[in-house]
């Protein structure tokens, strides 16, 4: 693969996932746009991976914030001219709270980050991809957007739903040039969070220990799933456009 001469935009940049992606993509050739609400981790990376040359911007935002979500995506714009890739990735959990369980505080928070977040995103980036005359779009869903018990009620919604805008805009806009995708981690050793501050050990120690005992395979890198995305973002993947792809070590299949 490689990403020559393209703008790619990535979400929850600063950690897992979303940083392997980073160094993925830059180290194809891409420019890069990375996103994170929290600043130092997140400038930490920038500065890193400028140093060994890459083209890379940081930009602090909170996707949930449709004035911020404005902002990162005229921050790709005005430095590098244009937008070819956009990846969705930022996201919270809900420590497998269950419905009669889930506060309203929770409920709002986890699907504004999971999937207003991406919404907000896929809505600002499809008028620049019309205008150049196509797109990329690799959204990050969940194991718990393809069944009901791999994580907590509000989580399962939320990922369900970003599984449902993936596949209306790639059957919307296929025709026109844009390409909307997704893949579907299951047990991934990253330090996803709950968002307002909640340190994220405090959700791995709840959440990883059902994570292994329920998968049928081993915990996946950050690096496996950053491939995933980076095939489905890329011109290799040309005719691919709606999939929703497990990468789960065989999770789904069982």
């Amino acid at each position: 693969m490689s990403f020559e001469q393209q703008v790619a935009l990535v979400t929850g940049a600063a950690s897992g996932i979303g940083r392997a992606l980073v160094q993925r993509l830059v180290t194809e050739g891409a420019a890069v746009v990375a996103v994170d609400i929290v600043e130092a981790p997140l400038q930490a990376l920038v500065a890193e991976l400028r140093e060994q040359g890459a083209t890379i911007t940081g930009c602090t935002a909170n996707v949930a914030s449709e004035s911020d979500v404005d902002a990162m995506l005229n921050t790709a714009t005005s430095t590098f001219g244009r937008l070819d890739i956009l990846c969705n990735n930022a996201g919270i959990m809900d420590l497998m709270t269950p419905a009669a369980e889930v506060s309203l505080d929770l409920w709002e928070r986890v699907l504004a980050v999971n999937l207003n977040g991406p919404f907000l995103a896929c809505r600002r980036a499809i008028p620049l991809f019309l205008e150049q005359g196509g797109g990329s779009i690799v959204n990050t869903a969940s194991e718990a957007g393809l069944r009901g018990g791999a994580a907590g009620t509000a989580y399962t919604v939320a990922k369900h739903g970003v599984v449902g805008l993936t596949r209306s805009i790639a059957f919307h806009y296929g025709e026109r040039g844009i390409r909307c995708n997704a893949v579907c981690p299951g047990a991934v050793a990253t330090a996803i969070g709950i968002g307002n501050g909640v340190p994220s050990e405090a959700g791995l120690g709840r959440v990883m220990p059902f994570l292994k005992a329920s998968a049928p395979s081993r915990v996946s890198t950050p690096e496996e799933l950053a491939a995933a995305i980076a095939f489905l973002a890329s011109k290799d993947a040309s005719f691919i456009n709606g999939a929703i792809l497990p990468v789960d070590g065989g999770w789904f299949a069982a």
